[in-house]
């Protein structure tokens, strides 16, 4: 656990470092202010990815750079679950309940909200298929990994880019 709090919060201040270099050199400029139903998501002048909204800033930024280059290579990707409110986040665990049968069962799939990463916006969830097959193959390019063994959709930004994903857990009941 402590080796992916570090690997976290590293990855996330390289790639707030990151963004703050590419403002500087003018790569991107901050946005003029937009009347909110017309405002896009930005992060320092970054507009972000769809279903960004509610992320960490770091995996905002993380996602909408594999994002794009996924866009690139003509490989189809979104995010299906990102940011969770607790409300959500409980009643999915209710509900993982009652399909598991127990909490025990149920935690393979889906923590409670006090555990859970997509309520603290530092989990996404992605489609399809075959993007979140990319992902796990090029997402380290940004500090992204899939995180658990049964969950091929599942990422986090627990790696400092361009090194290596730490060991996948077989599932969530492992956190």
């Amino acid at each position: 656990m402590r080796t992916w709090m570090w690997n976290r919060s590293r990855a996330a201040r390289l790639l707030s470092a990151a963004a703050a270099v590419l403002m500087v050199a003018g790569l991107c400029a901050p946005q003029a202010a937009a009347a909110p139903d017309t405002a896009r998501q930005h992060v320092l002048g970054v507009p972000l990815a769809p279903g960004t909204a509610g992320l960490t800033p770091q995996l905002g930024i993380a996602y909408t750079l594999a994002h794009r280059a996924a866009q690139a290579a003509g490989v189809p990707m979104y995010v299906n679950s990102g940011k969770r409110s607790r409300a959500e986040q409980a009643r999915l665990w209710r509900d993982g309940i009652g399909t598991y049968g127990s909490p025990e069962a149920a935690r393979r799939w889906v923590l409670p909200p006090g555990e859970s990463t997509h309520v603290t916006g530092e989990a996404i969830d992605v489609g399809p298929r075959a993007g979140a097959a990319w992902l796990q193959r090029n997402g380290i390019r940004w500090g992204l990994c899939r995180t658990f063994d049964n969950e091929w959709w599942h990422f986090e930004l627990v790696a400092v880019p361009g090194t290596q994903c730490p060991r996948r857990l077989p599932d969530a009941s492992h956190r």
